[in-house]
């Protein structure tokens, strides 16, 4: 019916119409809900795969790394002599970083009776942690460097002997040519040659031939 040009919606359309555009707008508006969550959800599981891949990633990095590290030190063909005698830094380096965390850590000496101990508490040990880190600074070593000098020495360990510092200056003069020119592992040769470094400046305490059986007992044998 038209009246002065209008149209008049009778009343119980314009309610109808109402109701209806109210639930279109509810259902609207649940859908919205609906897919906000749907997205916060995916959000939350790429966030939990892209950190689960970097951690993946990272360990087979590190454990291509060691891989290449292990290859490092059985790759040189040192004679029996050259051996022994990288061996015996590296084993007064380990003795020493040992005995230095002890003294700085004395009413843990019973609980701390090995350099494997040590590597293993420290983690969840702050106290350890930290003086363990004190001592890497003071000698000038990182824990990547400890890492090549452990491996060198489970690798070797079985068959090398130990020479005090008198038979190494007898058989070999310059210490350092050898490590830079038979070593093309960088981390391994950065950490010879700190060994060196430390034994040489007088920071380490000069070990007697009989602790080397103390020694075979602060790192594990085989490896893990």
């Amino acid at each position: 019916m038209l009246e002065g040009g209008d149209e008049k919606v009778p009343k119980g359309s314009r309610e109808g119409a109402s109701i209806v555009c109210f639930y279109w707008e509810d259902g609207v508006d649940h859908k919205l809900q609906g897919l906000a969550a749907q997205f916060k959800e995916m959000d939350f599981t790429k966030d939990s795969l892209t950190q689960r891949f970097e951690q993946h990633s990272k360990a087979l990095a590190s454990q291509a790394a060691q891989d290449e590290l292990w290859r490092a030190v059985l790759a040189p063909k040192f004679t029996s002599m050259e051996l022994n005698i990288l061996y015996s830094y590296v084993i007064e380096v380990l003795i020493c970083l040992h005995t230095r965390v002890l003294d700085k850590l004395p009413d843990l000496v019973r609980g701390l009776p090995t350099l494997t101990s040590i590597l293993r508490r420290k983690v969840k040990n702050q106290r350890i942690g930290v003086v363990w880190e004190s001592v890497l600074e003071e000698c000038g070593l990182q824990e990547g460097d400890i890492t090549a000098l452990c491996t060198f020495f489970i690798a070797h360990g079985h068959r090398a002997e130990y020479y005090g510092a008198k038979v190494r200056q007898m058989y070999i003069r310059d210490i350092t040519f050898l490590i830079t020119n038979m070593v093309k592992n960088q981390a391994l040769q950065d950490g010879l040659l700190k060994a060196v470094q430390i034994i040489e400046k007088g920071k380490a305490v000069r070990a007697p031939e009989e602790q080397k059986s103390l020694l075979k007992e602060l790192l594990p044998s085989v490896r893990n």
